[in-house]
């Protein structure tokens, strides 16, 4: 038996939606059948039309925000628009992530000084960014997960930057788990396996990573972004109302494998 209504009447703020094929239109897309109340951003002008036009599939008002984690004051303008239309938040996805093409494509000795600042900042310093404005818009308590992977503690061929950056990523979950956890507010990953995005092109043999996983996999088999969405619902949800700091691999299992 599947349970309904996980979410419901919850406002939940996903972030990073860019199309049809992303981790968070899975997510969004698990939170809507649980009953939440969902707010977007997209990080340029440029993708504001795709945008409305995938979350046309909803039923009801949805708020899209153009917020670039870049620049401050428009993630200041964002989280100020949401107060003043939504009153609070419930939840924040947080599936922001970058690193420059040519950087990927290099050997990682070769990662540029600009590129590996980049990577950091709108991979991992936009979480920390986030929740802090979250903190105002969680009075009575919430839940903020991110999305990383398997790459940030162990080597994965032509991951290279990105691991450095979800390393820190998944670093900057614990220390703000602890720091926001008093006031109520749980902080979380979800170390999903590989999942063919648009994004995941920029990867070196990302095709390889993928038969891989599977090959190795305890479970036999690709990772949707369902399966994403369905154990972000849960993080979010009152059911996990006892788990903080934590990264939860969703990845057929296999981390857990030594080979």
């Amino acid at each position: 038996m599947i349970l309904m209504g996980l979410l419901e009447g919850k406002n939940i703020l996903i972030m990073g939606i860019r199309n049809k094929w992303s981790i968070a239109w899975g997510i969004a897309k698990c939170c809507y059948d649980q009953g939440a109340n969902l707010i977007f951003t997209y990080k340029g002008s440029h993708e504001k039309q795709p945008v409305l036009d995938l979350i046309k599939e909803f039923d009801g008002n949805y708020l899209a925000l153009q917020c670039d984690v870049e620049n401050e004051e428009e993630v200041n303008a964002t989280f100020e628009t949401i107060k003043n239309e939504y009153k609070e938040l419930h939840g924040i996805v947080h599936c922001i992530a970058h690193a420059q093409k040519e950087d990927l494509k290099k050997d990682f000795l070769e990662t540029s000084k600009d590129g590996y600042a980049k990577a950091m900042d709108i991979t991992s310093y936009s979480l920390i960014l986030v929740a802090k404005h979250a903190k105002n818009l969680m009075p009575e308590g919430g839940s903020i997960v991110t999305i990383s992977y398997y790459g940030a503690s162990k080597v994965m061929p032509g991951y290279n930057l990105m691991g450095a950056a979800k390393a820190a990523l998944e670093a900057n979950v614990r220390y703000l788990a602890n720091e926001i956890g008093p006031i109520g507010i749980r902080v979380n990953s979800i170390s999903s396996g590989p999942i063919k995005t648009i994004s995941s092109r920029d990867i070196n043999d990302f095709n390889s990573m993928l038969e891989i996983v599977q090959k190795k996999s305890p479970l036999k088999k690709p990772v949707t972004p369902a399966e994403i969405g369905d154990s972000t619902v849960f993080l979010l949800s009152d059911l996990a109302r006892g788990i903080t700091g934590s990264n939860l691999y969703v990845d057929n299992g296999y981390h857990i494998m030594g080979i």
